[in-house]
């Protein structure tokens, strides 16, 4: 009879296992991100950094530092289009389990940055001239985030993104799509 006793002792403790607690309100993370910009040409993308202080239920404070690097063709030669840009924001949990093994957040962001066409060189190779000039931008963010925790400090991000900027002489409306890592202190 101890045996069984003893038996299912064992079975109910493996059930319960035992966890740091995830998303704690004041809890930091900084995320690396990155992903592409536009399916037109595949050398868009972008880089992300950013840092995370997690608030209650699940919600998060954003802020961010981005690079992305796009090109735009004219004749037989690509033009580089950069933009350096920092966010602020706020993401709120939509949906995710009791033990925050998986989640959906959502998130808005105001964004401010400055953006380079051709490095700032307005002549190209041929004579002409650009007339699109280097700007500083602002503008509103948002966000879809899919998150799922890989072990208590590290959490695998999907996201889904776009930026509306105001500023600007390229697009105004700027989706993008990634993947990132984030590991929380």
């Amino acid at each position: 009879m101890s045996k069984y006793i003893f038996a299912l002792i064992i079975a109910i403790l493996s059930l319960s296992t035992t966890q740091a607690q995830r998303m704690t309100p004041g809890q930091k993370g900084v995320e690396v991100n990155t992903g592409m910009l536009s399916r037109e040409v595949k050398d868009n993308y972008f880089l992300n950094l950013t840092m995370i202080v997690n608030g209650r239920n699940g919600n998060y404070w954003i802020w961010g530092a981005e690079y992305t690097h796009q090109f735009d063709d004219y004749k037989t030669v690509q033009i580089p289009l950069e933009t350096y840009t920092g966010e602020v924001g706020y993401s709120l949990q939509l949906l995710g389990d009791v033990r925050k093994i998986i989640t959906l957040n959502a998130g808005l962001t105001a964004v401010a940055g400055y953006e380079t066409i051709n490095r700032s060189e307005t002549m190209l190779y041929d004579g002409s001239k650009i007339l699109d000039k280097d700007n500083f931008v602002y503008g509103a963010g948002g966000r879809l985030t899919f998150e799922t925790y890989l072990s208590d400090r590290f959490v695998l991000i999907l996201q889904g993104r776009t930026k509306v900027l105001w500023g600007t002489d390229l697009k105004q409306f700027r989706p993008s799509a990634g993947a990132g890592l984030r590991f929380n202190f």
